[in-house]
């Protein structure tokens, strides 16, 4: 009995008490170890459970542990590489522009020099810029912070990647920027027309979309030096940082009514400024909601001991495919056009020569040949009508 406190504290660094207790008979022993508001490590070795199971911390993790034992977020973490000659003017005027336009700061604050402005919003620590100063207002975040940008990409499958693209910017930027490329180069709207007007959908709400890319850049570890990464295939999109529910929380608290808890808190404090962020905890509920509004399935959301991930799934009907039955009736040329019509129906014969690259009599002649075939058929008139292809 009298080893055991002695051991204990050999190990670890702390004072318990051990008692030898009696119940229904049977003798067992009890260690009462009191509550330490540092980090305890066993023979220099940091573990917590996650589930059921025990992890070990390490590296960028570990330095987030014991940051936070102390009461301290990385993004407040003093960093004097960044100075006052690398805030960027223009996202300066970004951030002013964009908290005028919301009321949530008061306007006379906003007239202050910069120098002024960053020891207001709370982004000098010990006389240096911090790491959400450096976040938000350098031009390119990952000239001094690896992993700092978005990341896209398109995959046909698991092992597949056709095509991917980096976001870069100031984190003030960067999520509309990200939104843009996707939607102009990775997600194919599903499009039909009621009458002569076109109508677009596509299987993840703008606004889902957008919530989940704020999520992830304001809740992300970048101490981790790995970018928030967005997965794009035919039929689903991923949404994934490295992050990590606040202690005690499990899926069930992120999903259900929880208050505001950001890990990077100065940060999220300057994204509510400039309106991209509520301050309620409300943003996953904003991303079902979204999806519900839209006749579109909620999303999955997936924890791991290190990162967390979104999956947003299309219905079919809301799955862009070419017909690949098709294939082999159709020369080259033939399926580009039909890939093209699938993405715009009302695409004209003008427009689809000059993405072609090939005449407007070659493209005429094609669609009379393809037409004959019975491969695609018009509705409506030259002017105003559309392609699409016949039910089988």
């Amino acid at each position: 009995m009298e080893e055991i406190p002695n051991k204990i504290r050999e190990t670890m660094g702390i004072i318990v008490d051990v008692n030898l207790l009696e119940k229904n008979g049977l003798p067992y022993i009890e260690i009462d170890v009191p509550p330490y508001p540092v980090g305890i490590s066993c023979k220099g070795i940091y573990y917590y459970r996650s589930g059921s199971t025990k992890q070990t911390l390490t590296g960028p993790a570990l330095e987030s542990f014991l940051l936070r034992r102390r009461g301290v977020s990385w993004d407040n973490m003093p960093f004097p590489s960044f100075q006052m000659k690398d805030v960027d003017d223009t996202e300066v005027e970004r951030f002013r522009g964009l908290a005028a336009k919301r009321g949530r700061i008061a306007p006379e604050l906003l007239d202050e020099p910069k120098e002024v402005l960053m020891q207001k919003l709370h982004l000098v620590n010990s006389g240096y810029l911090t790491n959400a100063a450096m976040l938000l207002f350098a031009t390119d975040p990952q000239d001094f912070q690896q992993g700092a940008y978005i990341k896209i990409g398109y995959f046909a499958s698991d092992a597949d990647l056709l095509y991917q693209d980096e976001i870069h910017g100031s984190l003030l930027e960067q999520v509309d920027k990200a939104i843009e490329v996707i939607y102009l180069k990775y997600m194919k709207a599903k499009i039909s027309y009621e009458g002569i007007q076109r109508v677009e959908r596509y299987f993840v709400p703008e606004a889902a979309l957008r919530e989940a890319l704020l999520n992830a850049v304001c809740h992300k570890q970048y101490e981790s030096c790995i970018p928030v990464q967005v997965s794009v295939y035919e039929d689903r999109l991923y949404v994934a940082n490295i992050g990590v529910l606040p202690e005690t929380w499990t899926i069930n608290n992120l999903l259900g009514k929880h208050e505001s808890r950001p890990y990077n808190p100065n940060l999220a404090t300057v994204l509510y400024y400039a309106g991209f962020i509520e301050s309620w905890g409300r943003g996953i509920e904003k991303i079902r909601t979204s999806c519900r509004a839209d006749g579109l399935p909620e999303p999955e959301f997936t924890v791991h001991p290190g990162d967390i991930m979104i999956k947003f799934t299309a219905p079919k009907d809301r799955v862009v495919k070419v017909n690949d039955n098709l294939n082999g009736q159709l020369s080259e040329r033939e399926r580009e056009i039909v890939r093209l019509l699938i993405e715009d129906p009302g695409y004209t014969v003008l427009q689809l020569s000059l993405m072609m690259h090939v005449s407007r009599t070659t493209i005429a002649n094609y669609l009379r040949t393809m037409k004959n075939k019975h491969i695609i058929e018009r509705v409506g008139s030259d002017r105003k009508g559309y392609w699409r292809m016949p039910k089988k």
